[in-house]
Protein backbone atom coordinates (compact mmCIF):
# COMPACT_ATOMS: atom_id res chain seq x y z
CA UNK A 1 0.00 0.00 0.00
CA UNK A 2 1.24 3.68 -1.23
CA UNK A 3 2.41 5.78 1.91
CA UNK A 4 0.00 8.41 2.27
CA UNK A 5 1.81 11.57 3.51
CA UNK A 6 -0.53 15.00 3.71
CA UNK A 7 -0.09 17.99 5.95
CA UNK A 8 -1.94 18.66 9.31
CA UNK A 9 -4.15 21.00 8.46
CA UNK A 10 -5.67 19.17 5.28
CA UNK A 11 -5.81 15.66 7.48
CA UNK A 12 -7.84 17.41 9.94
CA UNK A 13 -10.16 19.26 7.15
CA UNK A 14 -10.41 15.95 5.19
CA UNK A 15 -11.35 14.59 8.60
CA UNK A 16 -14.18 16.80 9.13
CA UNK A 17 -12.52 18.57 12.34
CA UNK A 18 -12.93 21.80 11.21
CA UNK A 19 -12.46 24.21 7.89
CA UNK A 20 -8.89 24.60 6.60
CA UNK A 21 -8.45 28.11 8.51
CA UNK A 22 -10.58 26.82 11.43
CA UNK A 23 -8.03 23.54 11.82
CA UNK A 24 -4.67 25.94 11.39
CA UNK A 25 -5.78 28.09 14.43
CA UNK A 26 -6.10 25.05 16.57
CA UNK A 27 -3.15 23.42 15.52
CA UNK A 28 -1.47 26.81 16.41
CA UNK A 29 -2.90 27.21 19.82
CA UNK A 30 -1.12 23.77 20.47
CA UNK A 31 -4.64 21.72 20.43
CA UNK A 32 -3.39 18.93 18.13
CA UNK A 33 -0.49 16.09 19.02
CA UNK A 34 0.93 13.58 16.65
CA UNK A 35 2.71 10.69 18.04
CA UNK A 36 1.95 12.47 21.72
CA UNK A 37 3.96 15.02 20.61
CA UNK A 38 2.44 19.26 19.99
CA UNK A 39 2.52 20.22 16.73
CA UNK A 40 2.32 24.07 16.06
CA UNK A 41 3.15 23.90 12.19
CA UNK A 42 0.02 23.30 9.75
CA UNK A 43 2.05 22.71 6.71
CA UNK A 44 3.60 19.47 8.99
CA UNK A 45 3.51 16.23 7.26
CA UNK A 46 1.60 13.21 8.49
CA UNK A 47 1.47 9.68 7.95
CA UNK A 48 -1.79 8.68 7.91
CA UNK A 49 -1.66 5.36 8.25
CA UNK A 50 1.18 4.55 10.82
CA UNK A 51 1.11 8.21 13.35
CA UNK A 52 -1.75 8.70 15.65
CA UNK A 53 -2.90 12.37 15.43
CA UNK A 54 -5.01 14.07 18.59
CA UNK A 55 -7.22 17.37 18.52
CA UNK A 56 -8.59 18.33 21.89
CA UNK A 57 -7.98 15.03 23.14
CA UNK A 58 -10.23 12.84 20.79
CA UNK A 59 -7.92 10.69 18.39
CA UNK A 60 -8.27 11.60 14.87
CA UNK A 61 -8.07 8.46 12.47
CA UNK A 62 -7.45 9.01 8.41
CA UNK A 63 -9.77 7.38 6.38
CA UNK A 64 -9.00 7.84 2.61
CA UNK A 65 -12.01 6.47 0.88
CA UNK A 66 -15.73 5.81 2.56
CA UNK A 67 -17.97 3.45 1.12
CA UNK A 68 -22.13 3.21 1.84
CA UNK A 69 -24.88 1.33 1.07
CA UNK A 70 -28.15 3.43 1.37
CA UNK A 71 -31.53 2.10 0.47
CA UNK A 72 -32.66 5.69 -0.46
CA UNK A 73 -35.95 6.77 -0.05
CA UNK A 74 -38.78 8.51 -2.31
CA UNK A 75 -38.08 12.27 -2.20
CA UNK A 76 -34.53 12.75 -2.04
CA UNK A 77 -32.58 13.49 -5.03
CA UNK A 78 -29.34 11.99 -5.84
CA UNK A 79 -26.61 14.87 -5.56
CA UNK A 80 -24.25 16.76 -3.15
CA UNK A 81 -25.82 19.33 -2.33
CA UNK A 82 -29.76 21.05 -3.10
CA UNK A 83 -31.15 24.29 -2.14
CA UNK A 84 -34.68 22.39 -1.57
CA UNK A 85 -34.58 19.09 -1.32
CA UNK A 86 -32.77 16.58 1.63
CA UNK A 87 -29.86 14.97 -0.53
CA UNK A 88 -28.75 11.33 -0.32
CA UNK A 89 -25.38 12.88 1.53
CA UNK A 90 -27.44 14.21 4.12
CA UNK A 91 -28.72 10.68 4.89
CA UNK A 92 -25.14 9.78 5.95
CA UNK A 93 -24.66 11.14 9.26
CA UNK A 94 -21.88 8.86 10.88
CA UNK A 95 -19.78 10.25 7.24
CA UNK A 96 -16.04 11.05 8.00
CA UNK A 97 -15.60 12.38 4.47
CA UNK A 98 -16.74 15.64 3.22
CA UNK A 99 -16.52 14.65 -0.55
CA UNK A 100 -18.64 11.83 -0.51
CA UNK A 101 -21.06 10.91 -3.78
CA UNK A 102 -23.31 9.05 -4.86
CA UNK A 103 -22.07 7.24 -7.39
CA UNK A 104 -24.90 7.05 -10.61
CA UNK A 105 -28.13 8.72 -10.12
CA UNK A 106 -31.79 7.73 -9.03
CA UNK A 107 -34.54 9.64 -9.98
CA UNK A 108 -36.36 11.70 -6.86
CA UNK A 109 -39.39 9.29 -6.94
CA UNK A 110 -37.28 6.25 -7.03
CA UNK A 111 -35.85 3.78 -4.08
CA UNK A 112 -33.47 1.47 -3.38
CA UNK A 113 -29.57 0.73 -3.72
CA UNK A 114 -27.36 3.59 -4.34
CA UNK A 115 -23.55 3.21 -3.39
CA UNK A 116 -22.11 6.45 -1.88
CA UNK A 117 -18.64 7.10 -2.04
CA UNK A 118 -15.46 9.17 -2.79
CA UNK A 119 -13.77 6.83 -4.33
CA UNK A 120 -14.21 8.27 -8.37
CA UNK A 121 -12.19 5.67 -9.78
CA UNK A 122 -14.51 2.48 -8.77
CA UNK A 123 -17.62 4.54 -9.51
CA UNK A 124 -16.54 5.47 -13.21
CA UNK A 125 -16.08 2.07 -13.70
CA UNK A 126 -19.51 1.24 -12.50
CA UNK A 127 -21.02 3.78 -14.46
CA UNK A 128 -19.08 3.94 -17.66
CA UNK A 129 -21.11 2.86 -20.56
CA UNK A 130 -17.75 0.37 -21.78
CA UNK A 131 -18.64 -1.65 -18.68
CA UNK A 132 -21.98 -2.76 -19.38
CA UNK A 133 -22.91 -3.31 -15.50
CA UNK A 134 -26.07 -5.03 -14.60
CA UNK A 135 -28.66 -3.03 -12.99
CA UNK A 136 -31.41 -4.89 -11.52
CA UNK A 137 -34.98 -2.84 -11.18
CA UNK A 138 -38.13 -4.25 -9.84
CA UNK A 139 -41.17 -1.97 -10.61
CA UNK A 140 -45.30 -1.73 -10.77
CA UNK A 141 -46.25 -0.95 -13.97
CA UNK A 142 -49.74 0.88 -14.65
CA UNK A 143 -50.79 -2.12 -17.64
CA UNK A 144 -50.72 -5.90 -18.01
CA UNK A 145 -46.97 -6.14 -19.11
CA UNK A 146 -46.83 -8.95 -21.89
CA UNK A 147 -44.75 -12.31 -23.14
CA UNK A 148 -44.33 -9.80 -26.06
CA UNK A 149 -43.39 -7.09 -23.61
CA UNK A 150 -40.34 -9.62 -22.55
CA UNK A 151 -39.34 -10.28 -26.33
CA UNK A 152 -39.14 -6.78 -27.40
CA UNK A 153 -36.84 -5.93 -23.98
CA UNK A 154 -34.89 -8.77 -24.91
CA UNK A 155 -34.19 -7.08 -28.40
CA UNK A 156 -33.63 -3.87 -27.49
CA UNK A 157 -36.18 -0.90 -27.67
CA UNK A 158 -36.62 2.11 -29.54
CA UNK A 159 -36.81 4.96 -26.68
CA UNK A 160 -36.17 7.85 -29.20
CA UNK A 161 -32.29 8.12 -29.11
CA UNK A 162 -30.43 6.37 -31.81
CA UNK A 163 -29.92 3.29 -31.28
CA UNK A 164 -32.05 0.90 -29.57
CA UNK A 165 -31.13 0.00 -26.20
CA UNK A 166 -29.05 -2.90 -24.95
CA UNK A 167 -31.22 -6.15 -24.47
CA UNK A 168 -32.73 -6.13 -21.21
CA UNK A 169 -33.87 -9.27 -19.29
CA UNK A 170 -37.68 -8.46 -17.73
CA UNK A 171 -38.99 -11.15 -15.41
CA UNK A 172 -42.90 -10.68 -15.34
CA UNK A 173 -43.56 -11.77 -11.64
CA UNK A 174 -47.24 -10.61 -11.92
CA UNK A 175 -49.62 -9.51 -14.80
CA UNK A 176 -52.79 -8.23 -14.76
CA UNK A 177 -53.83 -3.84 -14.68
CA UNK A 178 -51.26 -3.74 -12.40
CA UNK A 179 -48.71 -5.68 -13.11
CA UNK A 180 -45.05 -6.48 -11.11
CA UNK A 181 -41.88 -6.99 -12.75
CA UNK A 182 -38.01 -6.84 -12.37
CA UNK A 183 -35.89 -5.30 -15.06
CA UNK A 184 -32.14 -5.96 -15.56
CA UNK A 185 -30.63 -3.37 -17.69
CA UNK A 186 -26.63 -2.82 -19.13
CA UNK A 187 -26.67 0.77 -19.59
CA UNK A 188 -27.95 3.63 -17.27
CA UNK A 189 -30.06 6.49 -19.72
CA UNK A 190 -32.34 9.11 -18.41
CA UNK A 191 -35.11 7.61 -17.23
CA UNK A 192 -34.11 4.51 -18.95
CA UNK A 193 -36.80 2.21 -16.95
CA UNK A 194 -39.71 4.80 -17.50
CA UNK A 195 -38.95 4.88 -21.10
CA UNK A 196 -38.51 1.61 -22.17
CA UNK A 197 -41.84 0.98 -20.78
CA UNK A 198 -43.86 4.00 -22.13
CA UNK A 199 -42.45 3.22 -25.50
CA UNK A 200 -44.58 0.14 -25.00
CA UNK A 201 -47.60 1.82 -23.94
CA UNK A 202 -47.25 1.26 -20.22
CA UNK A 203 -46.57 3.56 -16.87
CA UNK A 204 -43.91 2.74 -14.55
CA UNK A 205 -45.67 4.14 -11.18
CA UNK A 206 -43.15 2.64 -8.19
CA UNK A 207 -39.96 1.55 -9.02
CA UNK A 208 -36.86 0.15 -6.92
CA UNK A 209 -33.40 -0.82 -7.69
CA UNK A 210 -32.09 -3.94 -6.38
CA UNK A 211 -28.48 -4.33 -7.62
CA UNK A 212 -25.53 -3.11 -9.55
CA UNK A 213 -22.78 -5.22 -10.75
CA UNK A 214 -22.20 -7.71 -7.37
CA UNK A 215 -23.70 -5.21 -4.83
CA UNK A 216 -27.02 -6.28 -3.48
CA UNK A 217 -29.74 -4.00 -1.74
CA UNK A 218 -29.28 -5.47 1.92
CA UNK A 219 -33.03 -6.55 2.36
CA UNK A 220 -32.87 -5.50 6.16
CA UNK A 221 -32.31 -1.91 5.11
CA UNK A 222 -35.23 -0.11 5.21
CA UNK A 223 -35.85 3.63 2.83
CA UNK A 224 -33.51 6.33 4.41
CA UNK A 225 -31.34 3.55 6.36
CA UNK A 226 -27.68 2.68 5.34
CA UNK A 227 -24.63 0.92 5.84
CA UNK A 228 -20.49 0.26 5.45
CA UNK A 229 -20.27 -2.09 2.38
CA UNK A 230 -18.62 -5.22 3.92
CA UNK A 231 -14.71 -6.31 3.02
CA UNK A 232 -16.12 -8.71 0.64
CA UNK A 233 -18.76 -6.56 -1.36
CA UNK A 234 -15.63 -3.85 -1.94
CA UNK A 235 -13.58 -7.05 -3.06
CA UNK A 236 -16.07 -8.04 -5.12
CA UNK A 237 -16.90 -4.42 -6.76
CA UNK A 238 -12.82 -3.74 -7.18
CA UNK A 239 -12.76 -7.16 -9.18
CA UNK A 240 -15.07 -5.51 -12.26
CA UNK A 241 -11.72 -3.76 -12.75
Amino acid sequence: MAVIMLRLDKYLADMQVGTRSEVKQMIRKGLVTVDGLIVKKPEEKVDCEKQVVVCSGAIVSYHQYEYYMLNKPAGVVSATEDPRDKTVIDLIEDRRRKDLFPAGRLDKDTEGLLLITNDGALAHDLLSPKKHVDKKYYAKIEGTVTEEDVELFGKGVDIGEKRVTLPAVLTILSSGEESEITLTIREGKFHQVKRMFEAVGKKVTYLKRLSMGSLVLDEKLLPGEYRKLTEQELTQLKQMR
